[in-house]
């Protein structure tokens, strides 16, 4: 897990139209996450594991992932990737395979029943976004002084 950077500091003081947008920010992203936790458990599975399958699904073509590379993208140490890849083994959703060059390296697939379970997920995710589109457009537009 990557440290965590300190923020830069900035010449001025927050205004209170700053303290307006962080807010609104913050609350779009807890409805897209609290959106995003009920889905994944009304498939039948826990937020973390959601999140596994789309960092192992989303990593770019020909693009390999590791045990060590998904607990880097789910900020989160390298024992706890362990055990939920290992639930997802027992689930039936994730496969191992040794890499063939690199014995000692193990590389992370999804199944096609991960498959078709994060392609719905994913679906409902992108209504989501689409959504929410308009408030975070608005958000992010804010013109920094």
């Amino acid at each position: 897990m990557a440290p965590t950077k300190k923020p830069v500091s900035r010449k001025r003081r927050p205004s209170q139209a700053d303290y307006e947008a962080l807010a609104e920010f913050r609350y779009l992203i807890r409805r897209f996450l609290e959106f995003s936790q009920g889905a994944a458990r009304s498939e039948g599975l826990a937020p973390a594991q959601h999140q596994a399958l789309l960092a192992i699904k989303g990593r770019p073509r020909g693009a390999s992932m590791t045990i060590g590379d998904l607990a880097e993208r789910l900020c989160i140490r390298h024992h706890s990737a362990v055990e939920l890849v290992g639930r997802l083994v027992t689930a039936g959703l994730v496969v191992r395979t040794v890499d063939a060059a690199d014995h000692r390296r193990v590389m992370l697939g999804l199944t096609r029943a991960a498959e078709a379970l994060l392609a719905e997920l994913s679906a409902a995710h992108l209504d989501e976004i689409a959504r929410l589109r308009p408030s975070l457009k608005k958000v992010l537009a804010r013109k920094a002084p």
